[in-house]
């Protein structure tokens, strides 16, 4: 962890450990206040320090982290637990996890027609789950 910086961009933090794939988005989610930091909204410059409660609203789900460390390099996807503590409530996750689900019922799902067999089977199971 580097500890020798006392704080750091939020949007450079957000990207380093991959909760957005570009800088260029983390800035944008600041810009449309999906991100908070310790209850008040953020701006992209915004400075951020170690133990600071982010929550971040994306997809429809708000994830909650605390800033374990603080880091300006993206860091690959195994040591981003070094840098955060993941505080998402697990009411939080079932709803995501549901969300994927739906998701890959109806991919590639086109409304032309009637249904072919394959979806009628994939909108009978997606009832069947009652979602």
């Amino acid at each position: 962890m580097t500890n020798d910086v006392e704080f750091v961009r939020l949007d450079k933090w957000l990207w380093s450990v991959r909760i957005f794939k570009t800088r260029a988005d983390a800035t944008e989610a600041c810009r449309g206040s999906s991100i908070k930091v310790n209850e008040q909204a953020a701006k992209a410059a915004s400075k951020i320090r170690i133990g600071d409660i982010l929550r971040i609203r994306k997809k429809g789900i708000t994830l909650t982290l605390k800033v374990k460390g603080l880091i300006e390099k993206r860091v690959g996807a195994q040591r981003v637990k070094d840098y955060c503590i993941d505080q998402t409530s697990p009411a939080e996750r079932i709803l995501q996890q549901e969300r994927q689900i739906n998701a890959k019922l109806y991919k590639n799902h086109t409304l032309k027609g009637r249904p072919s067999k394959r979806d009628r089977r994939t909108l009978n199971r997606f009832k069947e789950n009652n979602f």
